[in-house]
């Protein structure tokens, strides 16, 4: 996986947060450039930690894994963007959901809502122990993919901060597209890392 495959990657993952912090923003009375920043590095935070906790507890099984690695890739991936995508269309995705996020930025409330948003990124995490990360060539494929995880957390950070501040200009209008978009990224990506692995083998 490449620097522009782990960027596309990255922005579909974070629009879980970003979803959060658009309903963040409409919540929030007056919105501030520290608690735009608050709601970023929690996201950004958990966003970047998961995958690397999921690649460490993916190498623990990786040599049972290795004879079908890029279907799991792929199924991991394209499970993560359907799930997104079909959200969108439940009622939690809809107002009621804005509803029950309210403008609390306390630890209980920040650290509940990272955790929920980046559960998906866990999963990337075993991905990258199928279809390794290969931004730095003349590093080994662990610092690559704690620079992967760097690069995801401050995407996060940066969408998701950006996300308080639409939220509290234009609110909903662009929350179910943001999920749909992430959605469908997920889901592209697993196909073109199956068709590629299927290409190859031809």
């Amino acid at each position: 996986m490449g620097i522009i495959e782990l960027i596309v990657l990255a922005v579909g993952l974070a629009m879980d947060a970003f979803a959060v912090s658009v309903c963040k923003g409409l919540a929030m009375k007056q919105i501030s450039f520290k608690n735009a920043s608050v709601c970023g590095v929690w996201f950004g935070f958990f966003q970047g930690i998961m995958p690397l906790i999921g690649y460490l507890a993916g190498i623990s099984f990786s040599t049972y894994i290795v004879k079908y690695d890029h279907w799991i890739a792929f199924a991991l991936l394209a499970a993560i963007g359907i799930n997104m995508i079909r959200e969108v269309f439940s009622e939690e995705s809809g107002c009621e959901f804005c509803e029950s996020v309210d403008s609390s930025l306390g630890f209980k409330v920040m650290l509940m809502m990272a955790i929920a948003t980046s559960i998906d990124a866990l999963a990337v995490g075993i991905t990258f122990v199928c279809v390794p990360v290969s931004i730095f060539t003349s590093f080994g494929t662990h610092i690559n993919t704690v620079a992967a995880s760097l690069i995801i957390g401050t995407i996060t950070f940066v969408i998701s901060s950006v996300g308080v501040y639409i939220g509290g200009i234009v609110g909903l209008k662009y929350k179910k597209k943001a999920e749909i978009f992430g959605g469908i990224v997920l889901l592209i990506l697993g196909i073109k890392i199956l068709v590629e692995h299927l290409a190859s083998n031809i």
